[in-house]
């Protein structure tokens, strides 16, 4: 490949993509030029089914399905019966005669062999009659499909317990279900040359920014790939700045999260063949909210929240801040304590930044391992793992105790991060952190964060501020960000994101008894 890779790429994405599909091909009337042309496609695909039969017992005809994804016992019950059975006139030849002999509700009229191989690979089997020019796409797709289940990564203890599965449409269901306006607008699109990955923006119209969904729409039509398996394909393909280490694009399982993101102005983006539904645009703040927050009382959730604010900021400094205070603050420590630590460090024969990062990578690999394994042992591996590792190191005088003790408080701060793409990012940005303490102690630590924070709100997602609404400062809008306030004084949505309709609800909402009265 020389020159432009992109003048290249739209050169031959014909002959890439498309090698074995021939483009805008008409049918023939000719039956059996037509299933030559498909067998040869298919040539070697022992799972597709050519079922040649009579139409009345007259007129030649073709079906063609996947053994698998098609729904073999309605295709025999409402098309072969039907259209075999008995003897006829040339009246089946009508344009609403057909519809009138197969009872299929969802079926469509195709006329090239490119749309033939797509319905077929949908799932949709394909009838061909001759001397027609037209084939019938039937809607009798079926395929095996995970239950709806409560999802694994963003468990609640008050909430529904239902999240999305790899079924595309059991996924739009699940959303209309919740919203039932019909100003909730679904965008179908396909998008990779072999996979044709079906993708649906969805948003509701008259609460979302009309910029916003252009702006989307355009991102996802600049996409020329081979292929799209799940959706952090999308992710990456759409995000502003795809070098930072934050994700700017926020992803979820929860039905609950996505309508509540869409009531709130922004588009959600479903791809089939993963249960994870992207919603854009997000900030930090986002992320570190849990859908269970609204559905608590507001003093819990509040406390819940800031609690969860400050352990964050405890995984993200608390390593390098005991790595600066043993290499060179001494004196901030306090005497009893410091006596306690440099005792227990008398025999670790190497400095505190070694001996952190040993134990932050062990502890990673750990829970790495606990992630990959079969759920039945993967826990109890990295608990007993992380106990009996942390303990024979510290006999064997590799580590302290006080590090153990900080990893393990780190870790579990981690922890308490609701989303796992999150978490990622503050855990791997700990290892520059102690980097800049070993080396420069409280003031390496500073510049660390100092730099996180500029990049924070240099951040864009969708052009929304990542830091918004702290950055640029919204007085008004604290009230579900450093707070969850009341639902009854939440009666406006996000400046930046529900400009088009920014009020949430009625004022005046906040209950008591009515008139004053006692209801005793």
């Amino acid at each position: 490949m020389s020159g432009n890779p992109r003048k290249w790429w739209k050169a031959n994405k014909g002959r890439m993509q498309q090698k074995h599909v021939p483009s805008h091909t008409p049918l023939e009337k000719n039956i059996s030029q037509n299933e030559e042309l498909l067998r040869t496609l298919y040539t070697n695909c022992s799972d597709v089914v050519f079922r040649s039969f009579l139409i009345f017992g007259t007129t030649p005809a073709l079906l063609i399905y996947i053994d698998g994804l098609a729904n073999i016992e309605e295709m025999d019950a409402r098309v072969l019966a039907p259209l075999m059975q008995g003897r006829g006139n040339n009246e089946w030849r009508t344009e609403d005669f057909l519809q009138k002999v197969i009872p299929i509700s969802k079926w469509q009229e195709i006329r090239s062999l490119e749309e033939c191989v797509e319905s077929i690979a949908c799932g949709y089997p394909v009838l061909l009659i001759d001397q027609q020019e037209k084939a019938i796409s039937i809607g009798l797709a079926k395929w095996e499909k995970r239950n709806v289940e409560e999802p694994v990564a963003e468990g609640v203890v008050r909430g529904p317990r239902e999240g999305f599965t790899e079924s595309i449409t059991v996924n739009t269901s699940l959303l209309r279900r919740l919203i039932k306006t019909p100003a909730l607008k679904m965008e179908r699109r396909e998008i990779g040359g072999y996979t044709k990955t079906c993708i649906i923006v969805a948003y509701i119209e008259g609460l979302v920014e009309p910029s916003l969904v252009a702006e989307v729409n355009s991102r996802l039509s600049r996409i020329e790939i081979d292929g799209i398996l799940e959706s952090g394909y999308i992710e990456e393909l759409i995000e502003d700045q795809p070098s930072s280490p934050f994700p700017q694009i926020l992803s979820t399982e929860r039905p609950d999260v996505v309508c509540g993101n869409l009531l709130e102005g922004r588009i959600a983006i479903l791809v089939d063949g993963t249960p994870f539904v992207l919603i854009a645009p997000t900030t930090l703040f986002s992320l570190l909210q849990s859908s269970e927050d609204y559905y608590q009382r507001s003093l819990a959730s509040t406390a819940i929240r800031w609690l969860r604010y400050f352990f964050t900021a405890m995984s993200f400094v608390l390593p390098s801040l005991y790595v600066a205070l043993i290499t060179y603050h001494h004196e901030m420590v306090p005497t009893s304590l410091l006596i306690s630590m440099a005792s227990s460090r008398e025999a670790v024969p190497f400095p505190a930044l070694v001996e952190a990062m040993i134990m932050e990578v062990t502890f990673e690999a750990l829970r790495e391992a606990g992630v990959r394994l079969p759920k039945q042992v993967g826990a109890a591996v990295s608990i007993v793992g992380a106990l009996v590792i942390g303990q024979a190191a510290v006999q064997a005088g590799l580590v302290s105790a006080p590090m153990v003790i900080v990893v393990a408080i780190t870790g579990i701060a981690s922890f308490m991060i609701p989303h796992y793409v999150a978490g990622i990012s503050i855990r791997f940005l700990r290892f520059p952190m102690m980097l800049l303490a070993g080396t420069l102690g409280l003031l390496g630590i500073m510049l660390g964060v100092i730099m996180a924070v500029v990049h924070l709100c240099s951040l864009r997602s969708l052009g929304v501020p990542y830091l918004s609404p702290v950055g640029p400062l919204r007085v008004q809008e604290l009230k579900d960000t450093l707070v969850r306030a009341p639902w009854w004084m939440m009666d406006t949505r996000p400046k930046v994101l529900g400009e088009v309709n920014p009020q949430r609800q009625a004022p005046g909402m906040k209950p008591g008894p009515s008139n004053g009265g006692d209801t005793t």
